[in-house]
């Protein structure tokens, strides 16, 4: 544990509470300069008007900041190198906890398929569009579960190796002509049931469309947001077969291309 706190001894201007003080007053006398107000400086950080005083005597001292008059101050080249210095710092050090400390506490939720204990290590898989967790360090993608979990419970999981394989799904789109073309009353209802059966999920978008599963007696999974829902459900790898007034389907198509998911548009009118 000690290695992991190394990096952070490099942001004095966190440690020492006096240089995070002297960092906001110099970035507040460069905003303000050369007219500066130490009340409003006093205000806008949090200490009093003294201790600003104070500090502006110690950093005109430090060569940071020279007076050029009552409340006329400017910021020096030596106190902008020192302002850039820190600020390079603070940047570094906003790096390593987005990078290092973040991104190793990250947390998925999964679903358990074995009993699991807090702190083993799992087997990562993708079915029927849900990740899940096995245990053991068999597969190709491991974790480490934050969690106990019993069989078919969610479990939280961190620390991922390795990549999940999976076949992406694909996407077949069923054109539903809008009312004014004859909408659902122009599609083969036993076309929809044929097409149900050889998918994972089945989504409608339009009225036309939601009156053509009803009439084919297929139950939509989804009904609303669509555009978003469909490309999802594809990406976890499930074949979703979609029912689409003509007048939306240019937007699911759109969105199916931009995440290069594959697609297929199927006429399933009466003949």
């Amino acid at each position: 544990m000690a290695g992991n706190a190394e990096p952070t001894e490099e942001f004095g201007v966190l440690q020492s509470k006096r240089n995070a003080t002297r960092y906001q007053i110099l970035v507040e006398i460069a905003e303000r300069q050369p007219a500066v107000n130490q009340r409003e400086i006093a205000d806008a950080i949090g200490i009093t008007a003294q201790a600003v005083s104070d500090y502006l005597r110690d950093l005109i001292e430090q060569g940071y900041v020279e007076k050029h008059g009552r409340g006329r101050y400017e910021v020096t080249k030596e106190g902008v190198d020192w302002l850039i210095s820190k600020t390079e710092e603070l940047r570094g050090f906003i790096t390593h906890v987005s990078e290092d400390v973040i991104g190793q506490v990250e947390i998925e939720t999964a679903i358990a398929t074995t009993d699991l204990a807090e702190g083993e290590t799992v087997t990562l898989t993708m079915r029927d569009g849900v990740l899940r967790a096995m245990a053991g360090d068999t597969g190709g993608a491991t974790a480490v579960a934050v969690t106990d979990a019993k069989t078919g419970t969610d479990v939280g999981i961190t620390n991922f190796e390795g990549v999940v394989e999976y076949e992406l799904g694909t996407v077949t789109a069923v054109s539903i002509p809008h009312v004014r073309d004859g909408g659902s009353s122009a599609i083969d209802p036993d076309r929809i049931v044929d097409l149900a059966a050889d998918h994972d999920l089945i989504a409608v978008a339009g009225v036309e469309a939601l009156v053509a599963a009803r009439t084919a007696d297929v139950d939509p999974d989804v009904r609303f947001g669509t555009v978003g829902a469909v490309r999802e459900a594809a990406t976890k790898g499930l074949d979703v077969l979609l029912l689409v007034t003509t007048t939306q389907l240019s937007a699911h198509t759109d969105e199916l291309r931009d995440g290069n998911v594959s697609y297929e548009v199927v006429d399933a009118a009466e003949e």
